[in-house]
């Protein structure tokens, strides 16, 4: 197995985890929100964490990036459809997913309200996910199973 290979698998399958925690981390904070419930220490640690894997699959992805034989600058990148998107629409919409979790995660600890709190998660961390389920349809490939 080669390292190209190697982190296609890895981001692929890491992409589990990273999905399991942001939406954990969208039902608490929804649930939090319209429950009118406390902000708690677990609430925060799974935001926490839910970040912190958004940001390690975007090493991972950026690492895969260098290696994919899909990604490619040249004269043709954006007049051939599959090497555009994993050239250039893909990392564009990871990062502005990843943007969007981070600020939500910034503006939930500026935040005094319990209510406030998750309702900066809810809003921020939704947005993302939609963001990267789009991504992931885009590149016409399952949501769900390991890339080939």
């Amino acid at each position: 197995m080669n390292a190209y290979n190697f982190f296609k698998y890895f981001h692929s399958g890491f992409r589990y985890i990273v999905i399991i925690l942001v939406l954990a981390a969208i039902i608490g904070a929804l649930s939090g929100w319209f429950g009118k419930k406390q902000y708690t220490e677990g609430n925060r640690k799974l935001n926490l964490f839910a970040m912190i894997s958004v940001h390690t699959q975007f090493l991972l992805g950026l690492i895969l990036y260098f290696l994919s034989p899909f990604v490619q600058f040249n004269s043709t990148t954006m007049k051939t459809p599959d090497v555009r998107y994993w050239t250039v629409e893909h990392i564009t919409m990871m990062l502005f997913a990843i943007v969007l979790i981070t600020i939500g995660h910034a503006k939930s600890k500026r935040i005094t309200l319990p209510e406030g709190k998750h309702r900066a998660i809810a809003i921020f961390y939704t947005l993302a996910f939609i963001v990267v389920a789009v991504a992931i349809v885009q590149s016409q490939r399952p949501f769900f199973g390991v890339t080939h």
